[in-house]
């Protein structure tokens, strides 16, 4: 695996122009980590439902257990504290996390039961939630001087994530539904597997600067972005949690509706390899709003045309917007306004509201309106999440700020 980072030439002292070279090597492991950690988000989030479904759990049921990843990415970035620490306390918080995560999820190879299966989800969520802000910690050290350089990496998550979707989905054309528990199960001890491999090299100093997150937090365009990312991430909610039983329900074939996910993974792709060039040439705020937009026509279309699969293809096309666009330029923009050692704490806080609060409220939210008012209406809620959220940062944000390549 081959991660490509666009350097400039050389200056004195090994520079680049932005700072120190990264580290290939350790680029290259840290892809490899975010391969693993996607490819089991990409064999777990869509299928696992239809595993629960198989147990003859309610749509209620179903949303509270899946909820449990976004209660826990609520709950982790103050326990774990991200970014309090070295990068080589990171890696040891990392390899714990992995491993008790695996032991979490083996409980979920033999139980069967509801409260079982919520207890052992919840376990197993609180330790996984650990995993991602502690190596997006590493990846902003290692990047510090090239934060436009983080989606060359993050990408490879995505590759993973298709490559998971479109293996699991084809077995469960062939295989028992027991394969959406067993694939992911293989992945934790991959995930696993790949901490051991990383190092921690060396911390970019940005520990010398004192932070003052609470008053960053008080601007206006901070706690704008935040509002905004929350509500984006309520309106993803529905989708993450109950796009593939409602595919299968409208005749869809696991195969097609793995295919259909990973079309969706390559626009990600597409978007991660193109942000610096696109965050060149038009503003952050630009590229937000108009990935607010998009999200809001993706569940319309959702919602109320899913018997279209050509128009199910075009949405699925737009996630290269809604969550690829969309969360490589929130990080560049937590980078410019929590700079030094608070862009890790302005990380955490950007986990623990869109993807903690924002994914459990909406999470919970679909499950309890999923049978009550129908998948239609609930999408349509979705996107309505959406345009809100597009309004918020409209406000937030009056006027552009600078392209992210500038300063």
């Amino acid at each position: 695996m081959v991660v490509s980072v666009r350097c400039r030439k050389p200056g004195p002292d090994g520079e680049n122009g932005f700072g120190r070279i990264p580290d290939m090597q350790a680029s290259q492991r840290l892809a490899a980590y975010y391969f693993c950690h996607f490819a089991f988000i990409g064999a777990f989030n869509p299928y696992f439902g239809l595993y629960l479904k198989s147990l003859e759990f309610s749509a209620w049921q179903v949303g509270l257990v899946m909820s449990q990843m976004q209660l826990m990415r609520m709950v982790t970035p103050w326990v774990w504290g991200p970014g309090r620490r070295s990068t080589r306390g990171e890696l040891r918080v990392l390899r714990f996390a992995a491993l008790a995560s695996l032991v979490a999820f083996s409980g979920l190879l033999f139980w069967r039961e509801f409260a079982a299966v919520l207890a052992n989800m919840a376990v197993m969520a609180f330790f996984w939630s650990a995993a991602l802000p502690a190596v997006e910690a590493i990846t902003v050290r290692q990047l510090a001087h090239e934060p436009e350089q983080y989606g060359r990496i993050r990408l490879w998550g995505s590759v993973g994530f298709v490559i998971a979707v479109m293996a699991v989905g084809a077995l469960l054309d062939r295989a028992p539904v027991s394969v959406a528990v067993w694939l992911p199960w293989l992945l934790v001890v991959a995930v696993w597997g790949t901490t051991c491999l990383l190092s921690p090299g060396e911390d970019a100093g940005v520990h010398s600067e004192r932070t003052e997150v609470g008053r960053m937090l008080l601007r206006p365009q901070v706690s704008g972005l935040l509002l905004a990312c929350f509500l984006m991430s309520i309106a993803h909610a529905a989708f993450y949690v109950f796009y593939a039983i409602y595919l299968v329900a409208n005749g869809y074939s696991p195969f097609v509706v793995g295919g259909l996910f990973t079309l969706g993974v390559v626009a990600e792709i597409v978007a991660f390899w193109r942000m610096p060039s696109i965050l060149a040439r038009f503003s952050l705020r630009s590229v937000l709003l108009a990935s607010f937009l998009c999200v809001a026509l993706r569940f319309v279309l959702v919602g109320w045309r899913v018997q279209d699969v050509v128009l199910m293809v075009f949405a699925q096309l737009l996630h290269g917007m809604t969550f690829g666009a969309y969360h490589a330029a929130a990080m560049a923009s937590l980078s410019r306004f929590f700079p030094g050692r608070a862009q890790v704490a302005g990380q955490a806080w950007y986990g623990a509201v869109s993807f903690g609060a924002g994914g459990l409220v909406g999470g919970l939210a679909a499950g309890a309106t999923w049978d009550v008012i129908g998948p239609a209406w609930t999408y349509t809620w979705s996107a309505g999440a959406g345009l809100l959220g597009f309004c918020v940062l409209w406000l937030a944000w009056p006027s552009s700020p600078e392209r992210s390549n500038s300063g």
